[in-house]
This record gives structure tokens, sequence and C-alpha cells, in this order.
């Protein structure tokens, strides 16, 4: 009977500190932007969002702002660009927009091996 008794107590101990070891999530306080000196705007409104970074394995739900008038999507990571109205056009983890010259230039490769114009 002791040893019931006992058991019961240690899986209570268990299921108890479990509960007080449970990963809580860490919210780092918001900064306020940053000025440019004599302007209301925040100077991070002030550079062009070029590039775009996600959550590793996550695809943005919609594409980087930017692009149009000609440019293609680079995919910094695997060095391969996407014409405009493709799948992966702006939605890649990391990329930026630049010419499609501007891209054969830098040695990327266009997917599919097609080119955009």
């Amino acid at each position: 009977m002791k040893s019931l008794l006992k058991s019961i107590a240690v899986a209570a101990g268990f299921l108890l500190s479990a509960h007080g070891h449970a990963q809580t999530p860490s919210v780092a306080p918001a900064k306020p932007a940053a000025t440019a000196p004599g302007s209301a705007t925040p100077a991070a409104a002030m550079t062009a969002p070029a590039k775009v970074a996600t959550k590793p394995g996550a695809m943005p739900a919609a594409a980087a702002p930017g692009g149009g008038d000609g440019k293609v999507w680079l995919n910094t990571a695997s060095k391969t660009y996407h014409c405009a109205g493709t799948k992966y056009y702006g939605k890649t983890k990391a990329g930026e927009y630049m010419s499609e010259a501007d891209a054969k230039a830098k040695g990327n490769h266009a997917n599919n091996k097609k080119s955009c114009s």
C-alpha cells in the first residue's frame, strides 16, 4: 500500500512540475520607429523594401512589394530568377527584384531555363 501511495505521489509531482516548465512565448516590446532628421516619416519607411525574409519553410501569402516594369524576382538562396506572373514571383524566402539583364549578368539562371522575354 505504501509503494502505491509513493507511486501516485511521484506521478502527481511529475504532472504538476511539467506544467510549471511549459514554454511561454517571449514577446519583445515594440520599438518606436526612428525618424529622419526634420521629417515625421520613419527612417525605415524611406528605404525601398527590395529584400524579403520570412520564417523558414513558410511562403508569404502575397508577393513582396515592388516588382513590375519588366523586373524579375531573384531568389538569392538558389540564384534562380522568376518571371512576373509565375508561382514564386516575389514569394521565396529571401530575394530581390531586378532586371532580367542584371540577374543574368550576376550569374543567375532562369527558373526552368526559360527566359522571361
